[in-house]
């Protein structure tokens, strides 16, 4: 604790995300667990400084989850009243013993305008590169999709295609879809 998950756009940073979430609900079905998006706790704070309910947004960051599941961490950098925020929300779920889960489109040390108290908080844990996957696990998730949508895909097209798509599953659905 933490966990920051981070990789390229499309390679399923925000779908391993939902995953790590449903997983700690199946487990854990009384755990108190938060998703959103960083642009989502920006206009969320934004909204709470407007309506002067700071102290709302406060109680429900840092008091309100077991686990807290951050996607697109990058968003929240150069924004200062953001970033505060998003720190000492950090310090009260990580000292309170709760999960912190984030990802990002780049490592932390990566994230141009990031104070550097939230990004040494980041590597405190595990910091997880995802790499596009090997061409097996392409044809893999090629099959699984055509079978899921009820397509037939012969062997030769799925090895084709993960032949030439390498760089993220969301090209490869788009392929996919296009085939």
């Amino acid at each position: 604790n933490p966990l920051f998950l981070h990789s390229p756009p499309g390679l399923g940073k925000t779908h391993l995300l939902h995953a790590i979430g449903n997983h700690i609900l199946a487990k854990n079905p009384g755990l108190r667990l938060g998703y959103i998006s960083a642009e989502r706790f920006v206009n969320e704070l934004v909204e709470s400084i407007q309506h002067k309910k700071q102290s709302a947004f406060r109680s429900k960051y840092r008091d309100g989850f077991d686990v807290l599941l951050v996607d697109d961490i990058q968003f929240i950098a150069g924004k200062e009243t953001t970033e505060e925020e998003f720190f000492h929300t950090f310090n009260a779920l990580h000292s309170g013993k709760r999960q912190i889960v984030s990802t990002s489109d780049r490592p932390p040390e990566e994230i141009e305008g990031l104070e550097a108290r939230i990004r040494t908080r980041f590597e405190w844990g595990l910091v997880v590169d995802i790499q596009p996957p090997e061409i097996e696990t392409r044809i893999a998730i090629l099959k699984a999709k055509a079978e899921s949508d009820d397509t037939y895909l012969p062997d030769e097209v799925a090895t084709f295609l993960g032949t030439y798509v390498k760089d993220t599953v969301r090209n490869l659905h788009g392929a996919l879809v296009k085939l």
